[in-house]
């Protein structure tokens, strides 16, 4: 079986770092894919898809240092659907995300360059353009 997600988009906000219970480190942020055509018309159309990506680890600390809003970047991951239980209304909640196992920014050195991989979807830091 494959789970495999891999794309290149533009981070939509700035990187929310955080720990969990057990000490280890988080990171999520969201990044935006465009896809463009032109329909039957000839007119050109525009569909923009949000992708919410978490990391973890080492990884998780580089993302949150910098990464940053608008910033190009190449990452591959695997799908990961999450529940919870709603606090307020009890309802079941479902989010189904991306664990970014390697992540690469993209455009000039002075932009960023640092590209991370993961061995054990934990996030160490690879290597540093």
């Amino acid at each position: 079986m494959i789970n495999k997600v891999i794309l290149v988009g533009n981070l939509g906000q700035v990187p929310e770092a955080r720990s969990t219970q057990s000490g280890a480190r988080v990171t999520t942020f969201s990044i935006a894919t465009n896809r463009r055509w032109k329909d039957k018309e000839g007119e050109r159309q525009e569909q923009t898809e949000w992708h919410r990506i978490v990391t973890f680890g080492r990884q998780a600390e580089v993302a949150a240092q910098y990464l940053r809003q608008g910033q190009q970047v190449y990452l591959e991951g695997r799908l990961q659907t999450r529940s919870w239980e709603d606090k307020e209304s009890g309802e079941t909640k479902y989010r189904t995300e991306i664990v970014c196992e390697h992540f690469q920014m993209l455009g000039q050195r002075g932009e960023g360059g640092a590209s991370t991989e993961s061995d054990d979807g934990q996030g160490d830091e690879a290597d540093r353009i």
